[in-house]
């Protein structure tokens, strides 16, 4: 118990930290990208242990309530921030590192119907704008930037910034 009230209060402060318009706890319990997360902790410990239906039940369930689709198999890592999440997918392969902020209607999708890892892996402290789509297996580096309504096709670089249609690296 000790361990999750400690764990809560990391979460809130990592989400203060990236969202000054967050004056309390309770505020920051109301967001949906909070409760999309809590809702994914339950599932992919229900996809891990082979109860597929029941973890896309739960899924189904989040996605409803929260506007944010996040696939069971995907792995998130500590102190995801999903800021105005309605319209989020992330993929069954997508792996987010730590401290990454996603904003509205990003995908980190796939490419076709290929088998195997077929979705992007986000390292630490990345920034994902509004609208960006990521799409394919490749790694995008840490504290890397993805600009809103950018479409990412190819591996970014620890620390730069992607823009555009299709993504390119301006800094």
């Amino acid at each position: 118990m000790k361990q999750l009230v400690k764990s809560i209060v990391l979460y809130v402060k990592s989400v203060r930290e990236r969202d000054p318009s967050m004056l309390s706890v309770y505020e920051i319990l109301l967001y949906p990208g909070v409760w999309a997360l809590l809702f994914h902790r339950a599932s992919h410990f229900l996809y891990k242990r082979n109860r597929s239906f029941l973890s896309k039940f739960i899924a189904l369930i989040s996605h409803f309530l929260t506007g944010i689709e996040i696939h069971p198999g995907a792995k998130i890592g500590k102190f995801l921030f999903i800021d105005h999440g309605t319209g989020v997918v992330i993929g069954e392969t997508s792996e987010i590192g730590d401290y990454v902020t996603i904003y509205q209607g990003v995908t980190l999708g796939g490419t076709g119907k290929e088998k195997g890892k077929r979705h992007p892996t986000i390292g630490n402290h990345v920034t994902i704008g509004a609208g960006a789509k990521i799409l394919g297996s490749f790694k995008v580096g840490d504290h890397a930037k993805i600009g809103a309504n950018s479409v990412v096709l190819k591996a970014v670089p620890e620390g730069k910034t992607v823009v555009d249609i299709p993504g390119r690296i301006v800094s």
